[in-house]
């Protein structure tokens, strides 16, 4: 037995397992997780008094830092830096597009587009939020409903991912560097700094323990929808049953590890397109039983106002009124899409190697929101004309339960609810395992391909701090504790967008309309009597890496070090 567990300890240290990170985060969640078991009533006051004082001291910096994040990255891809890849030069893509996108898809958002498909919708409608001049249950509300909900699902939480996503893939794949979410900070204080003086090592244990409880609200919303589900199937009628949904938790668990030990381009690669087709298939359905032209009519109008309405959208803060609508809503989704930004940022960065930053931006700001649009205008439409015509779901009183309050006014709701219980689950499966491989990878050093045992283990973790945030206060808690965890990383994330900024800055494809790029200079352009200049020098002293795959200094196209190595190339192609 000994011996067994001394060559489980030998492999385990062979997996570059960075063991201050790993610890560290892994103890701090343990934590959290023992006092919500240990003394629930106590975490549970603290934490909403915590709650309440992080809404009123720091959600105008939420506010503001979600727009900000908008226009950084389009500004990034229609600029001079759109043409940049996020790889080595002329290296293909790793994924088909459409693989590409599902993927990206199911881990961003896809419980979360079952869970509020169409309660919100209806939510809004028949209590109109307070910066709405519209009465309750009327055509002006349901138009004004539509908008807030694609301001709360399209644009801005991809941005909030887009920035973590591109800074990571420029980072690892183009620079050279490891995929943690702290080395795109070698570009502000050095290599030395981050990596050998652990610098980085706060930044990766706060994405570790963000990313744990952000991927943890999402899986509880789809455990208490896959029991409400279930509870109307067997029973007839809703019912809230944390303990089914903890059970649905502990059977997903087990699927969760089996994806999560083959790997992405097989377990995620194949369930996120198995969602897809299920999906597409459901809101196909819909849309031909549903009301049809009532949806269709929607579209245009909810374009329009979402359009129309998007800068005061953007920018409605709890100075005068509606600091608790806010709380709950606004405030609660940037919230909830910064503290998955370490998960999702880190793996769409993982699967977009060989996107320019062009291709990179519109495809994960614009495809997206564009089904993301699809999906609320067809089933929070059937659900608004419900609303409308008398069938109150917003009434209910179970956020879980609205999906399934709309479909049960259609035909065949047996084979749809269970369609939305099996989708809700692959959901839940392949975002959990996504979120256990960027865990594994940011407890072990970046490495792109974790030790499986590990990826198993964090995978488990999921499953244990959802079905404990359930058991603290249901969905009440997964709100609270997202919240609180995703307001020191926002700051992460400004951080990030400049990182990013002064390692594009020192691209020699960027495009300038004037003058050489610094630190390169095209042999056609440097004459004769020229000395090509230096790369500038870093905080360290030592000159400014250049991108991983571009011949730096006219080296004659020197072949670059591969993606993932521990030192980048130099402005004279040394390494």
């Amino acid at each position: 037995m000994t011996d067994v567990l001394n060559r489980a300890v030998r492999r385990a240290k062979s997996q570059s397992i960075d063991w201050t990170v790993f610890l560290a985060s892994f103890g701090i969640i343990l934590a959290i997780c023992l006092l919500g078991l240990v003394y629930t009533d106590t975490v549970q006051s603290v934490s909403t008094a915590a709650l309440n004082w992080v809404v009123a001291s720091f959600g105008w910096l939420l506010i503001l830092a979600a727009s900000a994040f908008v226009v950084f990255s389009l500004v990034l891809a229609f600029g001079r830096y759109g043409r940049i890849p996020l790889s080595r030069n002329g290296e293909p893509p790793e994924f088909s597009t459409i693989s590409w996108v599902a993927m990206m898809f199911s881990a961003g958002m896809g419980i979360g587009l079952m869970f509020f498909g169409v309660y919100e919708p209806v939510t809004h409608l028949a209590e109109p939020p307070p910066f709405v001049d519209a009465p309750p249950n009327s055509g002006d509300a349901a138009r004004e409903a539509m908008a807030y909900t694609f301001f709360h699902w399209t644009l801005h939480p991809w941005a909030i991912y887009s920035v973590m996503g591109l800074a990571l893939a420029y980072s690892t794949f183009r620079m050279g560097r490891g995929n943690l979410i702290s080395s795109p900070f070698q570009s502000l204080f050095g290599k030395e700094r981050i990596e050998d003086k652990g610098w980085g090592k706060p930044i990766d244990i706060l994405a570790i323990v963000t990313t744990k409880f952000g991927s943890a609200t999402s899986l509880g919303l789809g455990a208490l929808q896959i029991a409400a589900g279930v509870s109307l199937l067997r029973t007839g009628r809703f019912s809230e049953s944390v303990s089914i949904a903890i059970l649905a938790i502990c059977v997903l668990t087990v699927f969760i590890i089996l994806s999560a030990a083959s790997g992405v381009s097989r377990g995620i690669k194949w369930l996120s397109n198995t969602n897809m087709v299920i999906a597409a298939l459901l809101l196909l359905f819909m849309l031909v039983v549903g009301p049809t032209v009532f949806i269709l009519d929607l579209i245009p109008s909810s374009i329009g106002a979402y359009l129309a309405n998007l800068v005061p959208m953007s920018f409605h803060s709890a100075s005068f009124a509606g600091g608790d609508w806010l709380a709950n809503w606004t405030i609660f989704y940037w919230a909830w899409w910064i503290s998955w930004t370490p998960f999702v940022g880190t793996f769409i960065a993982r699967i977009s190697r060989g996107r320019t930053i062009r291709e990179f931006v519109l495809g994960v700001l614009l495809v997206p929101s564009l089904v993301s649009m699809l999906w609320f205008v067809v089933f929070g439409g059937a659900g608004l004309d419900l609303q409308l015509n008398g069938v109150n779901i917003a009434g209910q009183g179970d956020e879980a339960a609205g999906f399934f309050v709309a479909l049960q006014e259609f035909p065949f709701f047996t084979a749809t609810a269970i369609m939305v219980i099996i989708l809700t689950s692959i959901f839940f499966v392949s975002g959990a395992d996504a979120g256990a491989v960027v865990l594994s990878t940011l407890s072990s050093r970046g490495r792109t391909e974790p030790w499986t045992p590990l990826v198993v283990l964090w995978a488990v973790m999921t499953g244990v701090v959802a079905a404990v945030l359930l058991t603290v206060d249901g969905l009440q808690a997964l709100q609270t504790f997202t919240i609180l965890a995703s307001v020191p990383f926002v700051l992460v994330l400004i951080g990030l967008c400049f990182a990013l900024y002064a390692d594009l800055r020192r691209d020699p494809l960027r495009e300038r309309r004037i003058g050489p790029v610094r630190g390169h200079v095209p042999p056609s352009a440097t004459a004769p009597t020229e000395r090509q200049p230096e790369a500038p020098a870093r905080g360290d002293g030592r000159r400014a890496p250049q991108p991983a795959g571009v011949a730096a200094g006219g080296n004659g196209g020197q072949e670059p070090r591969p993606a993932g190595a521990s030192l980048p190339v130099r402005a004279d192609g040394s390494p």
